[in-house]
């Protein structure tokens, strides 16, 4: 299995550095709980961040091989409004990519053990991430709505997903699940992501990561549940 690994490559203080059937439509969509007060049943259909984290390395090196998928949109920081068919959309392009790039490692395509790329026709669960984001940039949604994401999943290790941040709320693009959820009916803790100020800045989502993340390394299985 290959393995996502957030490890300390940055220096420390510094936060720049030199993540059913096709198509059925918003119905799949799946909107948050809402508990008493209005609020989600997981604490909210927003993400909160716990200050900055360390990025994963493989990320890094994807930046520097690939600097204009790295570049922030100045002045598109505000949540995007989705529109109904907006959110279609996330879910076209999250069925759509799962469906034609297969699963594989990058022991198994490169030869070494992570590195993330925009794949063409096979990768592991951050390629499928990073080619949903690049198609929706295209797209015309904005690079701040898009934030790479690190998890530990259902088993504990880690797993790379797609948050499309929006007015409506966090919705998750996920090569292991068909129909794009919101993050709080996942069944993930959630570690670190992009953060919507600069796409090369990473924050924490866990306050056990402290104010930089701590390393943490999994396994990515794509799997059919």
């Amino acid at each position: 299995m290959q393995r996502v690994h957030v490890s300390a490559i940055v220096l420390v203080g510094s936060i720049l550095f030199s993540t059913a059937a096709f198509a059925q439509g918003v119905s799949n969509i799946q909107k948050p709980e809402k508990a008493d007060g209005g609020v989600a049943a997981r604490g909210s259909q927003f993400m909160r961040i716990f200050g900055p984290a360390q990025p994963p390395h493989g990320f890094v090196r994807f930046c520097e091989a690939n600097p204009e998928e790295c570049t922030p949109d100045h002045g598109q920081e505000s949540r995007f409004d989705a529109s109904a068919e907006r959110l279609k959309e996330l879910d076209d392009i999250n069925r759509k990519i799962n469906r034609d790039i297969q699963p594989a490692t990058d022991l198994e395509v490169y030869g070494v053990n992570e590195y993330w790329t925009i794949p063409r026709t096979r990768g592991d669960c951050e390629d499928y991430a990073l080619l949903k984001r690049q198609t929706l940039i295209k797209k015309g949604w904005p690079v701040s709505a898009l934030l790479m994401t690190v998890v530990r999943d259902e088993k504990g290790e880690g797993h790379a997903v797609l948050t499309a941040r929006t007015v409506q709320g966090d919705y998750i693009l996920d090569n292991k699940i068909e129909d794009v959820r919101m993050w709080s009916k996942t069944p993930y803790q959630f570690v670190m992501r992009q953060s919507y100020l600069n796409p090369k800045v990473w924050v924490a989502l866990d306050t056990r990561q402290g104010p930089l993340a701590t390393a943490l390394s999994g396994s990515d299985d794509r799997s059919k549940e």
